[in-house]
């Protein structure tokens, strides 16, 4: 406990403080402002650990990124107005990816609300379709429900974000202060127990089934339900393929392992995915870059479809046996019931697929293979460490050539795809597990989205090592400009990039550029043995595309870049 219990009579802001220490908060991302100025007083003392990020958006992607990593909420402050706009993409990130956040925003006094004042932003009403819920705080006497019912809302069920919005006055304001861990909230009651009848109708579908196929969403990590589903696949002898937000759910080393499917997944998870006459998906949202073309998905295949949000059962896929539950209970049910399938004819179609369309690139011709450079980070790694990326090209390789083994050691954003997140995002990880190695796999172009970022891990001296694949444009772009627009590249180019090794140096922080491909090995053995952020700037490849891919819209069984060195 914090504050001491004799001392019931609290303001706004010791009660906020207070019931964060009572929720086993041990750490918050922040930046003050005028409208948080008394829970900043109140923070000076508080045996919370604060980081000062040079940005919000830079707070609220930490605060994203220590709840992958360790599970638990993440937390995140911001001041009104630009300070709690400057949350929004981070907000809208974690809502679209499922990660527990509380979010909590300054306001104008009660009195100023709705005047136009210095610096105020309705931002509930901003916020309303990216948070899972928000709270607009009037009377001080709620704040310890509302923050009592901000943590449950964000970590049980479907997890999420939960936005609390605090006027500077309701913060300033004493009460006698109360807390309860009960929650009632009559309209929310998520379902965890799967119905039985569907459980053993899909059970009996998995037995009878000769080529099923296990496919895996984040909603697996959320759950903690990886070594179930280990238990499911290697029992019933069942390969499983996995999304961009399950990677390492299921170890990618393991020989029932497809790797990722989709866009840019293995072409033998995409031939699995087209040619299985049973899908069980668990934990995942048929998402448009994942299924391609809706109506040759998975469609000669039964669909059993587990997930806790029943909203997401259907919504783009038909399914046979659909299961509303967590994930964790289902898959641990399931257990109990499958049998052992040989399926030699399934896994001999499977493995002919993997021989015939391995996962490969060529040589750089003008600068480094950038896949060869993960795997060096995979192989010097022992594939251990903790790897947050950027979005573009950056991160497909990355999820490519990197081997998952644990959960909760991928961090990035899957559905809104925010550049510029995986800097700050790698900052939180760090700070959740500090133990760990945590790698930034970056692009030339998302890292200077939050470049400042540097300022906070030399401050706090968070040893996050980034690994810059620097081709000299916005290689995602420019991919689909070569493909699809006829190399017409419009806008780009990078060429004025700044020398990021210096921008490192006036932050304090070492930096190594590398351009040739024989210095890649030694110089990250040197970087990893370094207790110190450090940014290292690798000249790659300005025309590497990421292979495969299935045109936006297609079927996931026409691939681009199938056996070619393109």
């Amino acid at each position: 406990m914090g504050i001491d219990a004799r001392l019931m009579k609290m303001t706004g802001a010791q009660a906020l403080i207070e019931c964060f220490i009572r929720k086993g908060v041990e750490v918050v991302f922040g930046y003050p402002g005028g409208a948080v100025l008394p829970i900043y007083d109140v923070l000076y003392d508080a045996p919370i650990r604060h980081i000062l990020t040079r940005h919000e958006q830079g707070a609220v992607h930490a605060a994203d990124g220590y709840a992958r990593v360790t599970g638990k909420p993440g937390v995140c402050i911001a001041t009104s107005g630009p300070g709690a706009t400057n949350l929004v993409t981070g907000i809208a990130n974690a809502y679209m990816d499922s990660i527990p956040l509380i979010a909590v925003t300054g306001q104008v006094a009660t009195s100023l609300i709705g005047r136009d004042s210095f610096q105020e932003a309705d931002i509930t009403g901003i916020t309303t379709p990216i948070t899972k819920h928000n709270y607009l705080v009037n009377d001080v006497r709620d704040l310890p429900r509302v923050i009592n019912e901000a943590f449950y809302i964000a970590t049980s069920g479907r997890p999420g974000p939960v936005l609390i919005d605090l006027p500077k006055d309701v913060a300033s304001a004493e009460f006698d202060f109360i807390y309860t861990d009960e929650v009632d909230l009559v309209s929310y009651k998520p379902t965890y127990k799967g119905h039985i009848k569907q459980i053993e109708e899909a059970a009996l579908a998995i037995n009878q089934a000769k080529r099923p196929l296990l496919y895996v969403g984040g909603g697996v990590v959320s759950s903690n339900a990886h070594g179930e589903l280990y238990k499911l696949a290697t029992k019933a002898n069942i390969p499983v393929t996995t999304t961009l937000m399950a990677l390492g759910a299921f170890p990618s080393t393991d020989k029932l392992s497809l790797g990722m499917l989709g866009m840019h997944g293995t072409a033998y998870a995409n031939f699995a995915v087209t040619n299985c006459d049973l899908l069980i998906s668990v934990g995942a949202r048929f998402d448009d870059r994942v299924t391609g073309r809706l109506d040759r998905f998975a469609a000669g295949a039964q669909v059993i479809h587990i997930d806790i949000d029943p909203a997401e059962i259907g919504k783009n896929i038909g399914v046979d046996i659909p299961i509303v539950g967590d994930a964790k209970n289902i898959l641990s049910s399931l257990v109990e019931r499958v049998r052992f399938g040989e399926r030699s004819e399934w896994f001999a179609e499977i493995n002919s697929w993997k021989k015939e369309y391995p996962l490969c690139y060529p040589e750089g011709a003008d600068g480094i293979a950038p896949q060869y450079v993960v795997e060096q980070v995979y192989e010097v790694t022992k594939g251990e460490a903790i790897i947050a990326t950027e979005v573009g090209q950056n991160q497909m390789w990355a999820a490519q050539y990197y081997k998952f083994d644990k959960p909760r050691s991928f961090v990035s954003s899957g559905g809104l795809g925010t550049m510029g997140y995986g800097f700050p995002a790698a900052v939180g990880a760090q700070v959740g597990c500090p133990d760990r190695t945590v790698i930034d796999i970056a692009g030339d172009g998302s890292i200077q989205m939050n470049i400042q970022e540097l300022g906070t891990v030399a401050s706090n001296r968070i040893p996050v090592k980034i690994v810059i694949l620097n081709n000299g444009c916005l290689g995602m772009v420019r991919q689909w400009q070569e493909l699809f627009y006829d190399h017409r590249y419009s806008y780009t180019d990078l060429h004025d990039n700044p020398d990021f090794v210096q921008i490192a140096a006036a932050y304090g922080i070492k930096g190594r550029r590398i351009t040739k491909r024989e210095d890649v090995r030694p110089v990250f053995e040197e970087m990893l043995a370094l207790p110190e952020p450090v940014l290292l700037d690798v000249q790659v490849c300005r025309e590497a595309n990421v292979y495969p891919m299935v045109p936006a819209g297609g079927a996931l069984d026409v691939m681009l870049g199938l056996g070619r060195e393109d």
